[in-house]
């Protein structure tokens, strides 16, 4: 497992490069560049060339982009409002975030999942699989714009907006967990009906070994793979959900930030938002493959 988890570091490497590589392509080639910022408010052609060969803009891109990696990694980490600063009071916040709504939505979308299986096309699946079409199917800037009408404007139960409190946690955490709860509810459903209807569960039944014991011994666990891919990918969507989420409740997290740095063209801080991302993205997936061996000891880590 040493092995495998090395490998997979190693490959985050190019994956980091590749993916800010494109960004940077991408805000470069843009209208707006930043980089282009000190040149706007010159007229002379002349001084504006001038210009540009001073900040280095006519060199190739790869310079350009490699020269930014070294300004970016390179600053002064013990600096207040340094991007390093920003990050380490920033990111705990969305992390704070992300893990509040992926425990509720486990929680809670784990036995509906289980209990709408085991009772199809009874009342309960189909108030379950109703919900969680609504989930799937609802914007979550819409509904967090409802559930702040409701429960802070109307009810006046909630705040609108902060960090102060485990109160100000509470509408944006139960924003995300609802639509990811639908999601995980309905792979749940689909992976324990398509156990349910496997051989073997029909002979432990025939031998007369109790229910219960089946769903927890056989159902749950080879039912459990597809959804842990699942929990994996809604985990990784949600620190990009954030940026939503985060914007509408105030909320002082990567998200939040990355919209400001997007609004002042600030590259550096939309460089290391980017990165922050990609970096999360793939430590979930290694955890997701490490989890896989655990719950199946018949795949092996290579």
């Amino acid at each position: 497992m040493i092995k495998f988890v090395f490998k997979r570091l190693l490959y985050l490497v190019p994956v980091i490069f590749g993916v800010t590589f494109m960004v940077y392509l991408l805000m470069t080639i843009a209208p707006g560049n930043p980089e282009e910022a000190p040149l706007r408010g010159i007229l002379d052609e002349e001084l504006k060339e001038a210009k540009r060969e001073e900040l280095g803009l006519n060199d190739p891109i790869l310079v350009r982009y490699g020269r930014m990696l070294k300004k970016l990694f390179s600053l002064d980490h013990d600096r207040q409002g340094s991007l390093a600063h920003k990050m380490s009071v920033h990111l705990p916040k969305s992390l704070l975030l992300c893990f509040t709504a992926l425990f509720f939505s486990v929680v809670l979308a784990l036995p509906l999942g289980i209990i709408a299986a085991l009772k199809q096309n009874t009342l309960f699946d189909g108030v379950c699989m109703v919900i969680s079409l609504i989930g799937v199917s609802m914007p979550n800037f819409w509904l967090g714009l409802m559930m702040m009408i409701v429960f802070a404007l109307e009810m006046n139960l909630l705040p609108t907006s902060g960090s102060d409190t485990w109160a100000h946690l509470v509408l944006p955490a139960a924003t995300l967990a609802f639509i990811n709860m639908a999601a995980i509810s309905r792979s749940i459903r689909s992976s324990v009906l398509e156990v349910v209807r496997q051989d073997y569960i029909r002979t432990a039944r025939a031998k007369g070994v109790p229910y219960g014991m089946i769903v927890r011994r056989h159902i749950l666990r080879n039912a459990l793979i597809p959804t842990v891919t699942v929990i994996g990918i809604q985990l990784g969507e949600l620190l990009s959900g954030t940026i939503v989420i985060e914007n509408i409740y105030a909320w002082p997290g990567v998200g939040r930030l990355l919209i400001q740095a997007i609004n002042s063209r600030d590259m550096s801080m939309m460089i290391a938002c980017v990165i922050v991302f990609a970096v999360f993205v793939s430590f979930i997936n290694l955890f997701v493959d490490i989890l896989y061996s655990l719950i199946d000891p018949r795949i092996s880590l290579n």
